[in-house]
């Protein structure tokens, strides 16, 4: 009989232990708001090439390891290049963030434009990423891989210019006026985030987060058609191949739905943005379902720091003491945000002990 190597302290939490401390990574971990991070991105000629080189992607992945001794590394790719692989072009310009063109705006645009033939393909250097994070990274430290959750990739591929679409009207009005024309799009994300996913696990994500960023934007039939049900594909078909890989979701807004969000699609772990109260999480998520919860400390608190941030850091320690629980942030850190608070949040993170009892 061979012996089991122990979990590390994230998978542990994500299956749902009560862990002695708390696993703590944090949303957009790596980013603007280091300088070593900002190094690595003109080294690589821009984010485009950034995100398709191996070797620098690799490298920004580990910084934030490096220097503040995280429990989890999360791929560093962006969530638009999956569109891109299924057949937009995406670029990058200043001030503006992703452009996806063109926009895929009706049926007959998904049949002309998208493709699932050249899919692994265009995201083979992402899968290369993977393979060198799983060999390198330290023993102790979980690697995440991820995807945008088909919904909140179908805003990207429908509006286009994602950086400056504020109320997402153009797909809002696909999605809610011919529900039927749009299910198409959303079918075919769903395949490829199936795909592009489990590739990932093959070449060594030890966990995969599902980011619905724009969960918020939808009523709540809708919210069920376009955000429930894509998930609950993609859970069952991950289940179904990788059954001991956990799964987190960020269903970002959702609001009251995140209960029935997270009873639907059986994740194992629920990412709470910064506007959900704890104390109604804890009850309906981490105690009533058993699930493990993670989050949700406001990201501008962690640009604050000082006592402000402690204390609300302790808060959200002790009010989620009873369950699995991950600390992260509401959403992705600032980029005005100093990075000696991250050090700050992390070491308090990482002392707080679970009360005995």
């Amino acid at each position: 009989m061979v012996d089991r190597l122990p979990q590390k302290l994230l998978i542990r939490a994500l299956l749902g232990e009560k862990t002695e401390r708390r696993p703590v990574w944090l949303m957009r971990q790596a980013g603007r708001y280091l300088p070593e991070y900002r190094h690595t991105r003109a080294m690589a000629g821009g984010m485009l090439a950034l995100c398709n080189s191996p070797e620098h992607a690799v490298e920004v992945t580990l910084q934030p390891i490096r220097r503040f001794g995280l429990d989890a590394a999360i791929l560093f790719a962006d969530l638009p290049q999956l569109a891109a692989a299924l057949g937009q072009t995406l670029a990058y310009y200043d001030g503006e963030g992703p452009v996806l063109s063109p926009p895929i705006r009706s049926p007959e645009d998904v049949q002309r434009h998208l493709s699932l033939s050249c899919l692994h393909d265009r995201l083979a250097p992402i899968y290369e990423t993977v393979r060198r994070l799983a060999a390198i990274l330290p023993p102790d430290v979980a690697l995440i891989g991820y995807a945008g959750a088909p919904w909140t990739v179908a805003t990207y591929m429908v509006e286009g210019r994602a950086g400056k679409s504020k109320d997402h009207a153009a797909v809002r009005r696909w999605a809610l006026s011919d529900p039927d024309g749009f299910q198409p799009l959303i079918d075919l994300i769903t395949t490829a985030a199936i795909q592009f996913l489990e590739r990932q696990i093959a070449a060594g994500a030890e966990a995969i987060q599902l980011f619905e960023s724009w969960a918020g934007i939808l009523p709540e039939p809708f919210f069920q058609r376009w955000c429930v049900e894509p998930v609950v594909r993609i859970v069952k078909a991950l289940r179904a191949t990788h059954p001991d890989v956990p799964i987190i979701a960020f269903p970002r807004v959702a609001g009251l739905l995140y209960h029935g969000y997270a009873e639907a699609t059986q994740v194992n772990c629920v990412g709470l943005d910064s506007t959900v109260p704890l104390s109604w999480a804890v009850e309906a998520i981490q105690h009533r379902l058993g699930r493990c919860i993670q989050g949700n400390l406001d990201p501008l608190m962690l640009v604050t720091g000082g006592k402000p941030m402690v204390n609300e850091i302790d808060r959200i320690l002790q009010a989620t003491s009873q369950g699995p629980f991950v600390f992260n942030l509401g959403h992705g850190i600032e980029k005005t945000t100093p990075p000696e608070h991250v050090t700050a949040l992390v070491e308090q993170v990482r002392a707080w002990r679970r009360p005995v009892g």
